[in-house]
């Protein structure tokens, strides 16, 4: 039996693709169109002006994070002891059973705010489940020279669906806002049938006698130790904490771009349309050398676009330049994750996973509410300038402080584990 050079090869993996987009597609039009009743809801049930109705979709945002916060080390060591395929099942029936209850609630009428939030904090606990399985679960059914390559096409799945789901939700809710919940609910169905068609996979333990707190304190404590891992955990973080201007993107539309909510739309789905691209591309010709160099440098031009977007006032520039924001960003992602996953053992992947995945959604909310104080205090142009300058330094104190980073030259694990240990 030949040996795959794709990860399409291979059964399992293409159903774990499919599974994921499939997921994707349905919560991000979901969670979209979640805010979008929420904030109506507040404006006609409620009576709320403008500025309070915005006020609880921030709060929203929150009800969705506090879960993911508390829960993650949880959702890490469960993705450790069980089978992962159930963990990602159990998550994605969580939010299916969100989906439901949206679908029935908009027919009736019957929504609210409490139920708006309750619901939200629900999908919030299924994220917190889903993201480590499902990150873990791709290193036990493709080959390690093949996982670069498998995160690429991974990457593309997510990308697309975040791009495809909203527009088509958004479409289908105008025209019946039950529909699009209860089509995500299909969806998500089907990414659990999927998932469980998978072969059985379970992580191998090093510990298995240890007690779970002890293995959440355990992988905490692996990944402070790892400064590898931390370096590059720790990059994401602080770079889009300060460079995301995403939570800015209305200002710029309404008034300094002058180009209202169709061309929101079309800068919200410029990065990931980037994103997707380069995601495309690394599918077929993935980073081999110098890796760890050209993380670095993806994020620092990560802030060097976050600067320019900043001072265009051109609406097709700008566009643009969201466009390569997403692919840089989508290049950090492609080798960060790869390294993260090949770094790290088998029997501590879902935990390092669920911390790495802490980072990145703190990171993206966190970053929204220091995006808008900044912009409180500076003006957004001013707030979106300090943020990509700020990535811009953070890349050099990290380019410094964890040289590990820079001498890591291939995915190859052996050699990098002998590179950052230099």
């Amino acid at each position: 039996m030949t040996e795959p050079t794709s990860p399409l090869q291979i059964g399992d993996y293409r159903r774990y693709w499919l599974a994921r987009f499939l997921a994707v597609f349905a919560t991000m039009s979901m969670v979209v169109l979640l805010g979008y009743q929420t904030y109506e809801v507040a404006r006609a049930d409620y009576a709320m002006s403008l500025a309070e109705a915005s006020f609880y979709l921030g709060l929203l945002g929150l009800a969705q994070f506090v879960p993911l916060f508390v829960l993650t080390p949880v959702a890490g060591l469960a993705a450790d002891r069980f089978d992962r395929r159930h963990v990602a099942a159990f998550a994605n029936g969580i939010d299916a059973l969100v989906a439901v209850l949206l679908t029935v609630m908009t027919w009736t009428d019957t929504l609210n705010l409490p139920i708006l939030f309750a619901l939200a904090a629900a999908h919030g606990t299924a994220r917190v489940f889903v993201g480590p399985s499902m990150s873990a679960i791709a290193p036990n059914i493709v080959p390690s020279a093949l996982l670069p390559r498998a995160i690429a096409l991974s990457s593309i799945a997510w990308q697309a669906a975040s791009v495809a789901g909203p527009a088509v939700g958004g479409l289908i809710f105008a025209s019946a806002g039950w529909l699009p919940h209860a089509i995500s609910a299909l969806m998500l169905l089907a990414g659990t049938i999927l998932i469980l068609s998978i072969r059985p996979i379970k992580a191998r333990h090093e510990s298995p006698t240890l007690k779970p707190v002890r293995q959440i304190i355990e992988g905490m404590i692996y990944v402070w130790r790892e400064r590898f891992l931390l370096g590059c955990i720790t990059l994401d973080l602080f770079a889009v904490l300060l460079a995301g201007a995403t939570a800015l993107l209305p200002v710029f539309a309404r008034d300094i771009l002058f180009v209202g909510p169709d061309g929101l739309g079309l800068m919200r789905a410029a990065p990931a349309l980037g994103a997707a691209l380069v995601a495309l591309w690394l599918s077929f010709h993935p980073i081999e050398r110098s890796v760890g160099v050209k993380m670095l440098l993806a994020v620092g031009a990560f802030g060097a676009l976050t600067i320019a977007f900043a001072f265009s006032r051109s609406f097709a520039l700008s566009v643009a330049i969201l466009a390569a924001m997403g692919a840089v960003d989508m290049v950090s992602v492609f080798i960060r994750s790869s390294l993260v996953q090949l770094f790290t053992p088998d029997d501590k992947r879902g935990r390092v996973s669920a911390i790495s995945g802490l980072a990145i959604s703190a990171s993206n909310e966190l970053g929204e509410m220091q995006s808008g104080l900044a912009a409180a205090l500076l003006g957004a142009t001013g707030a979106v300038v300090f943020g990509g300058a700020g990535a811009i330094v953070v890349t050099l104190i990290w380019a410094w402080y964890f040289p590990e980073l820079r001498h890591a030259s291939s995915f190859e694990p052996q050699a990098l584990k002998r590179e950052v240990s230099t």
